[in-house]
């Protein structure tokens, strides 16, 4: 397979299609420019590794192997690029051919975000029925290493999305409570949603554990996209969560922390600070210090501890405007050494009120300990959470001991 050598950037955005510029491959460099007449908008689609000027830009290879992170984020993670790995070896495709801007082809306009990247990779959409019960045994079939016609009928559903649980993208219809598949411009009624599936070390009652922490989590007063526990016909549970870069008007763009700051989210040295600043030069509104502070909070006290620099994103309209997105992944859990992937005021072991009020000193805001309190309560809600969504006794008495240890 010889790798592409350009393809062309679009933004998408809230009905409006922009040429962005061209991604140029020369071995195993990558290189960009903007178009004259995008620069000429003045609209920063990437403000602090991608200023918007007229010149030629090469990528490190590290951490995003050539690209900048504003394109790297439209790439699957995780799941997704599991399944495009496999649909690729399956096909007699050596991965070892695969190039980054290969790998965007098949992102095409399914991406995350508004970008949108030609030529694209045509993949057909599957012509089923969604059941969440046969995709959830799908999944597990994928996950334990299974034959390639599982994976076939699964790619199209998973591979383009990010994050690292296993997920499908759907169009949702509240009122008849219908799902459909396969359409980038959804029929009146419906809205686009994602749907998550469990992973192999995931508790068995993942999706009530995380539809829980929601709640817990709109109570601390952290904007959330709406989110609902959808059911198979088995009678289990699936969390799903409506896509908050998908409006009306059409799609928002989107940049996670990790891409807007380049920073490897694997091995990432960010802490709360850094996005607190870099929240601040992009938004322009001082209201930011206390959102990133109360989710901070919340990670901290909720034992949040995957809480890394993929999991924080930013958004920006037609206009250029930009604000903190909806929080997103919030759920118990722990990380590789059992430390927060984001730090806090430089403490990422064991962070507490200290490192928070430490952090709420920095950048002068006064109602740190108002922040903490609030957040404090709506953690002691857990078992009504848990017990309305229907979190198992065990699961629920695991997490109460570790969220009121954690306390102070």
């Amino acid at each position: 397979m010889k790798g592409n050598q350009k393809i062309i950037v679009s933004l998408h955005i809230e009905g409006s299609k922009i040429e962005v510029g061209e991604l140029v491959a020369d071995g195993k460099k990558i290189f960009f420019r903007y178009y004259t007449s995008f620069v000429d908008l003045g609209l920063e689609i990437s403000h602090f590794k991608l200023p918007l000027l007229e010149k030629t830009y090469q990528a490190e290879p590290i951490p995003f192997d050539g690209l900048f992170g504003v394109f790297s984020d439209s790439l699957p993670d995780g799941w997704g690029r599991l399944l495009v790995d496999r649909h690729l070896s399956n096909k007699g495709i050596a991965l070892t051919t695969v190039n980054q801007l290969d790998r965007l082809t098949y992102v095409g306009e399914n991406g995350t975000g508004a970008l949108v990247y030609h030529p694209a990779l045509e993949i057909e959409q599957p012509k089923i029925i969604l059941n969440l019960d046969s995709i959830s045994k799908q999944v597990k079939q994928v996950l334990e290493g299974t034959d390639e016609d599982v994976i076939e009928k699964l790619f199209p559903f998973g591979g383009s999305s990010g994050g690292a649980r296993p997920k499908i993208v759907v169009g949702y219809n509240q009122k008849t409570n219908h799902l459909i598949y396969g359409a980038n411009v959804l029929p009146k009624g419906y809205d686009h949603w994602i749907i998550k599936f469990p992973s192999t070390n995931d508790y068995p009652d993942q999706a009530e554990i995380e539809y829980a922490y929601y709640k817990m989590a709109t109570s601390a007063g952290i904007q959330m996209s709406e989110s609902k526990l959808f059911q198979g016909k088995s009678g289990k549970k699936y969390f799903g969560t409506k896509r908050f870069e998908r409006t009306e008007k059409g799609k928002l763009h989107m940049q996670s922390a990790a891409g807007l700051l380049h920073d490897d989210f694997r091995r990432s040295t960010l802490d709360y600070g850094h996005l607190m600043d870099a929240g601040f030069r992009l938004t322009k509104q001082a209201i930011v210090y206390e959102d990133i502070l109360r989710l901070a909070a919340f990670n901290v006290y909720a034992n949040n501890r995957d809480d890394h620099s993929k999991n924080f994103s930013f958004l920006m309209d037609a206009k250029g405007k930009w604000i903190f997105a909806p929080a997103y992944d919030l759920t118990f859990s722990a990380s590789s050494h059992g430390l927060h992937s984001t730090s806090v005021a430089g403490e990422s072991k064991s962070p507490g009120r200290k490192n928070l009020l430490e952090l709420a000193d920095e950048f002068l805001l006064k109602k740190g300990n108002k922040i903490i309190n609030e957040v404090q309560e709506a953690l002691k809600e857990w078992k009504q959470c848990a017990k309305a969504a229907g979190v198992s006794t065990k699961t629920t008495g695991l997490i109460w001991n570790t969220i009121k240890k954690g306390m102070d």
